[in-house]
């Protein structure tokens, strides 16, 4: 192997493990792992009153979303949702690192839901629950 072809070899490899380890937001405390190795996941649950508890969910599929794609780790693994909730039909599988959307990425650290501008928790981050206009995210095109 010539000088070129390992440059090129390291050059992929560098591009893979910055794709692959992008995918996840290294502190978020909503996924762990149990003592059998088992992921355990937690999504951002519903406000228990309030507009958004009664109202019918965006499904991911159609075409009802206008705003930036909300990048939650679900059991089904990381996903691009409607909303920060992940309510059964408002994701579809994440296209991270091969399609550029508007993103925000929701995780959760030292008890309280976070959406966080990039898969970074030195980003913008503001909580999911803070009264508007406080809680209004900056999604970035990624």
């Amino acid at each position: 192997m010539n000088k070129f072809q390992t440059l090129q070899v390291v050059l992929a490899l560098a591009i893979f493990s910055a794709n692959a380890s992008a995918q996840f937001v290294k502190g978020n405390e909503a996924v762990n792992t149990s003592a059998t190795g088992e992921r355990l996941i937690e999504v951002a649950p519903l406000p228990r009153t309030g507009p958004i508890r009664k109202s019918k969910p965006c499904l991911a599929q159609a075409g009802c979303h206008a705003g930036p794609w909300h990048m939650v780790e679900t059991r089904y693994g990381l996903q691009e949702c409607t909303e920060v909730y992940a309510r059964e039909g408002t994701c579809r599988k994440s296209s991270y690192g091969t399609t550029k959307l508007s993103r925000i990425w929701v995780v959760k650290v030292g008890g309280q839901w976070l959406q966080c501008q990039y898969p970074d928790l030195g980003s913008k981050c503001v909580k999911v629950f803070a009264p508007p206009p406080t809680n209004l995210p900056y999604p970035a095109l990624q």
